[in-house]
């Protein structure tokens, strides 16, 4: 096992995670991706690289590789396989792997956040996972249709019958995250834990300024990090347009390009090519190094989801740990003013929340 990953504590679950995961997001199942063998393959190659690395921590959903959930029995069929082959290094004890429940089919009570489908979609996960239980479940959205109070019960039951070890949401506002909270507080029912939401250089506002009061007891709110890299605009692979193979050419992501189209016209392709520059030229790294290495500056980051699809971009990213080692005040300061977009209301990298069992 690797002596440099870190480990920061998932909010008040007592779990600890690696700083960075290893997600399914976009990489396996996918029509135009990676599915059946040779998607296992390509899995167990990843995971490897990821778990010798330190990475503990393995990010899945309902939805993941849809319509049929592929990627959780990718990652099923996948981790059995690795256990037989390594089982010390594969013991169940010391993974956490998540899941996410909302998006689960077509039919009309195949989604969203009813008690139904909240079991239905539990089961149906545990299946493809080929596990008993998992570490966390996120309830994926916000449901405008169904009670919070109902909600809160329904995941409750899904903790205390053992399905999972705590639960969380993502992308659900903070009015949202603390109305679950006390409903769980005052009914003696399971509060959620951690949130799973999106934040990098370009999208900043509701992590440092509408979460900062979760992060703080009673809350005391762990997170999850998706898009660190902004679908990939933020490794600086889309400054002279759209490369061959990457996301923005698959068909079910066309809408990337039309968000390329919208940024370089806001001048954020400028903007990356400054932010390449002082990586390259000042810290001697990738500029996705640089983008993973800011967002692990912010001690309220428990941790971010890598989603790479091959060995060198995930060896690359895993790099971003040495990175974070030579970014000081200095360098943080000048990215905000680069960027353009600190909010107001922000306090500084550090905060104050989760506490940390090793430092970067």
């Amino acid at each position: 096992m690797a002596e440099d990953m870190y480990y920061r504590m998932m909010g008040s679950t007592g779990l600890q995670v690696s700083v960075l995961s290893y997600g399914f997001w976009a990489t396996y199942g996918v029509k135009e991706s990676l599915s059946g063998e040779a998607g296992v393959e390509r899995a167990k190659e990843l995971l490897r690289i990821a778990r010798e690395a330190g990475v503990n921590c393995f990010d899945h959903a309902e939805a993941y590789g849809t319509p049929t959930g592929e990627a959780e029995r990718i990652f099923g069929i996948a981790l059995s396989e690795l256990v037989e082959e390594d089982p010390i290094l594969w013991r169940r004890s010391d993974l956490v792997i998540t899941t996410k429940i909302f998006w689960g089919g077509s039919g009309v009570n195949e989604r969203g956040l009813s008690r139904k489908h909240i079991m239905e979609g539990m089961d149906s996960s545990l299946e493809r996972l080929g596990l008993e239980y998992v570490d966390m479940v996120f309830c994926h959205r916000p449901d405008p249709h169904t009670p919070t109070a109902t909600v809160v019960r329904a995941m409750t039951d899904i903790v205390r019958s053992g399905a999972s070890t705590s639960w969380g949401t993502s992308e659900w506002s903070a009015q949202q995250i603390t109305e679950a909270f006390w409903i769980a507080r005052t009914e003696g029912l399971e509060p959620p834990s951690y949130e799973q939401p999106q934040y990098n250089m370009l999208h900043r506002f509701r992590f440092e300024s509408e979460y900062f009061p979760l992060f703080r007891p009673p809350y005391s709110i762990g997170t999850t990090i998706w898009s660190p890299l902004r679908s990939g605009f933020l490794t600086g692979k889309y400054n002279n347009g759209i490369p061959e193979g990457s996301r923005a050419t698959v068909e079910i992501y066309s809408w990337l390009k039309d968000e390329l189209k919208d940024r370089e016209e806001r001048g954020e392709i400028d903007i990356l090519r400054k932010l390449a520059s002082l990586a390259e030229n000042e810290l001697g790294c990738s500029m996705a190094q640089l983008a993973l290495a800011w967002c692990l500056k912010n001690k309220n980051v428990s941790t971010i989801l890598l989603g790479a699809t091959n060995a060198d971009q995930l060896k690359e990213n895993l790099g971003c740990i040495d990175v974070v080692k030579r970014l000081d005040d200095d360098h943080m300061e000048t990215i905000d003013k680069i960027l353009g977009n600190r909010p107001d209301s922000w306090i500084g990298p550090g905060g104050d929340g989760n506490r940390e069992l090793k430092t970067i």
